[in-house]
């Protein structure tokens, strides 16, 4: 077998169609019982990072892939089920399952002396199985390795409530009555606050730094469609910051308005909060914001500003460790934390591995990951070819420069990209 790719969400089953499309021999291994990825967990019961009230947050005709069409009965923002639905629809359309393992678990990638990949998984009967391939496709994303305050606030371990991460996360229902406190600002976060406040007695959402949230569609597009639009790409860094501050204040004022700290950074110098419920939730009194929580004392979780609430429960979404426990140590994360690829798929110094999917981008995801796949493939079979490794390593030198620049230093914000020009730097090598 020429290729094994790990994964069978979104990302792997873009990977298999390209594949298959050159007629490229491959497995995929999956260790969920079904393909989809997050999106068919919340309905299957199973540990995140899906939740019950899990959707879209990108625009259905950008997130479906560009040959089969997400259906038109769907609405523009998916919930989690539709989603999954899709993606197995895809699978049988694009004739992939019979590639797909299921309910296997690699445990292992190392590559031989000769330059080929020895592949080591575990089934659903729990024996071990070792395979050898000439190349190896990693598209199982990073959100396995809950994140959590190291260490958590004085008297963590003491507190008569539960704290749990947004790993563990499944329906607000199951917090009905009880006076939750939710930890973080990003997507989950705001998501997990506003369904646990039509069930909770009272749910606070603690954010030690602010971010910039911004509504799913402004002057009636979806912002994945402005990321992609011609016009949006052909404007000025500075002045597209400029388009959304305005657009942005005359859409929901300032955050300070609803009690949220004010971001330290301007407008697309970081991820942003993708969000049309929590403002209004906030405004409506269903979620009450908080500044960081300072200590636990009891059944009390006490904050930074002196205050202090009863909880039941405290809900951390603080994100995930970036891990590839498979992989050798510091591929493709380099010690600081940083993703070491060159366009974002390529580690310069493991021939034969790539990552397809591991890009957080500003704008719908599926078309960086088809033309990320499309790529590769061309790379297996011959029809692209790779540069140096020097002159690999210095592009992605050159990558991390400008993004420490753009976003700081952060672990994460080596993987972001923007949709438009990242997708220019395929179209050379992909087919007109």
């Amino acid at each position: 077998m020429r290729v094994c790719v790990i994964g069978a969400g979104l990302s792997g089953l873009a990977m298999g169609r390209a594949l298959k499309e050159r007629g490229i021999s491959f497995v995929c291994l999956e260790k969920a019982p079904d393909v989809g990825g997050i999106w068919r967990q919340p309905g299957a019961g199973e540990r995140g990072p899906g939740y019950q009230s899990l959707h879209l947050n990108t625009a259905k005709q950008l997130t479906g892939y560009a040959d089969f069409p997400m259906p038109s009965s769907y609405p523009l923002y998916p919930r989690h089920s539709q989603v999954a639905a899709y993606l197995r629809s895809f699978a049988e359309w694009a004739g992939l399952l019979d590639h797909v393992e299921l309910r296997t678990e690699v445990l292992s990638v190392r590559q031989d002396g000769d330059g080929a990949w020895t592949v080591v998984s575990r089934g659903a009967d729990g024996a071990q199985r070792s395979r050898r391939f000439e190349q190896v496709v990693v598209t199982s994303g990073h959100n396995s390795e809950p994140a959590l305050p190291d260490p958590l606030p004085a008297g963590a371990e003491s507190f008569a409530g539960t704290i749990l991460h947004s790993l563990d996360y499944q329906d607000g229902a199951d917090f009905a009555g009880r006076r939750v406190v939710v930890v973080g600002l990003g997507a989950s976060a705001v998501d997990i606050a506003a369904d646990l406040s039509r069930h909770a007695e009272r749910t606070l959402l603690s954010v030690r730094r602010g971010l910039h949230i911004v509504p799913k569609q402004i002057f009636g597009m979806s912002l994945d469609e402005i990321a992609e639009a011609p016009w949006w790409n052909a404007m000025p860094f500075d002045e597209r910051r400029q388009w959304v501050e305005q657009a942005l204040l005359v859409a929901r004022g300032r955050l300070s308005d609803y009690g949220l700290p004010e971001p330290d950074h301007p407008i697309l110098s970081s991820a942003t909060t993708l969000s049309d419920e929590i403002l209004s939730r906030i405004r409506h009194g269903a979620v009450t914001p908080k500044p960081a929580i300072a200590s636990f004392e009891g059944d009390r979780v006490v904050f930074t500003d002196g205050s202090s609430e009863t909880a039941d429960a405290v809900v951390y979404c603080t994100g995930f460790h970036m891990t590839f426990p498979f992989l050798p140590a510091g591929c493709p994360v380099a010690a600081d934390g940083s993703v070491e690829l060159y366009r974002r798929v390529v580690p310069a110094d493991r021939p034969g591995l790539y990552f397809v999917g591991l890009v957080r981008p500003a704008g719908a995801f599926t078309r960086l990951a088809e033309a990320q796949a499309e790529w590769v493939a061309r790379l297996v079979d011959g029809a692209a070819a790779l540069p140096e490794a020097e002159e690999m390593r210095e592009e992605i030198g050159t990558y991390l420069a400008g993004v420490a620049e753009r976003y700081g230093r952060t672990r994460a914000a080596s993987i972001h990209v923007d949709v438009g020009p990242y997708l220019a730097e395929f179209r050379e090598s992909l087919p007109v």
